[in-house]
C-alpha cells in the first residue's frame, strides 16, 4: 500500500499556455529530494481537463521518466465519458505509470449504480491498480459510501481520495473497508484529521509548495505522533486554506512562480491570481517558511 504524502502535481506552463517541461522536471526533482511519496501526474490539479489526450500523455511519460522509479506515479485517468477514461488509463500505462487516479464524472450527475459501472468499466480494461476519487465540490456527483465499498471488492480498485473534507466518513469508511483498501484525504484542510483517524495518507495541493513539511506531516499523523502533526500543520495552515481562495490550481501556480519555481502560465478557462488575492497567498507562504 502506498501510503505518506501524495502530490496533486501542478502542470507548469509557459505564458502562452504551452506545457513546460524543463520546469516539470524541475518539479519532480523538489519532490524526489523533499520526500514525496508518490506524484499525481496530470490529475485536476494539473489541468486536465484543458489537455489534450495527446499532452496529457505527453506529461504522464515525462514524469515517469523523470521519476525514474525512485517514485511512484499516479497518472490521472478520469473523465465524464467512460471510454474516454478507459483510454487515458490504458495509454497512462503504456506511458510506465504505476498506478490511476480517476475522479467521479463531472456534470453528467449519474446515479450511484451509474458510478459503480463505470468504475468497474474503467477497472476491468485497465492493467494498473485503480484509485477511485471523489470530489464532489467539482463534480456536483457524490459517490456514497456503500458505492465505494462495493467498488473495493473489485481486485483492481485498490484505494479512494475523499475530497469531502468529511472526517465521520472516513471513520465509516475505515471501519467497513478491507484492510488493504487505502484511504487518501483530498482536503487538505481535513488531512491531519483525516490519518489521525486512520487514513492512509494526501493526496495534497499544498504539497506543491510544501513538500517536506507535508511528507514530515504525514509521517507523523500516521505514525500517531498527534503532537507532532499538529506542530507541523498549524504552519500549514495558511496554505491549506489560501491555496483555495480562488479555484485550484489558480493559486497554487501563483505560489510556485512566486517561488521561482515555474512560470506564470495557466490555460483558460482559468485566469491568473487576481492582485487582491496575492497578499493572502504571500502571507501563506511566509508562515510555511517556504518564501
Amino acid at each position: 500500500m502506498l501510503t505518506g504524502s501524495l502530490v496533486a502535481l501542478v502542470t507548469p506552463m509557459s505564458q502562452d499556455g504551452a506545457v513546460d517541461f524543463a520546469a516539470l522536471q524541475r518539479l519532480v526533482e523538489f519532490h524526489i529530494e523533499n520526500g514525496t511519496a508518490g506524484i499525481v501526474a496530470v490529475g485536476t490539479t494539473g489541468e486536465s481537463a484543458t489537455l489534450s489526450v495527446e499532452e496529457h500523455i505527453e506529461v504522464v511519460a515525462a514524469v515517469v521518466k523523470y521519476a525514474a522509479g525512485r517514485v511512484k506515479v499516479i497518472a490521472g485517468a478520469g473523465g465524464n465519458a467512460t471510454a474516454e477514461a478507459i483510454e487515458l488509463g490504458q495509454r497512462s500505462a503504456e506511458a510506465g505509470a504505476d498506478m490511476l487516479l480517476s475522479v467521479v464524472p463531472y456534470y453528467n450527475k449519474p446515479t450511484q449504480e451509474g458510478l459503480y459501472q463505470h468504475f468497474k468499466a474503467i477497472a476491468d480494461a485497465s492493467a494498473l491498480p485503480v484509485i477511485l476519487y471523489n470530489v464532489p465540490g467539482r463534480t456536483v456527483a457524490d459517490m456514497s459510501n456503500d458505492t465505494a465499498l462495493r467498488l473495493a471488492e473489485h481486485p483492481n480498485i485498490v484505494g479512494l481520495k475523499d475530497a469531502t473534507g468529511d472526517i465521520a466518513r472516513l471513520c465509516d469508511l475505515r471501519l467497513r473497508a478491507p484492510a488493504d483498501f487505502a484511504l487518501y484525504s483530498g482536503d487538505d484542510a481535513s488531512g491531519m484529521a483525516f490519518m489521525l483517524c486512520g487514513g492512509n495518507g494526501v493526496i495534497s495541493v499544498t504539497a506543491n509548495i510544501a513538500p517536506r513539511q507535508m511528507s514530515e506531516l504525514c509521517a507523523a499523523a500516521i505514525g500517531g505522533k498527534a503532537e507532532r502533526a499538529r506542530a507541523i500543520n498549524d504552519k500549514l495552515q495558511g496554505l491549506h486554506k489560501q491555496l483555495f481562495v480562488e479555484p485550484n490550481p489558480i493559486p497554487a501556480k501563483w505560489a510556485l512562480a512566486r517561488m521561482q519555481r515555474i512560470p506564470e502560465g495557466i490555460r483558460l478557462p482559468l485566469t491568473p491570481l487576481s492582485q487582491a488575492a496575492e497578499a493572502a497567498v504571500e502571507a501563506a507562504l511566509k508562515q510555511a517558511e517556504v518564501l
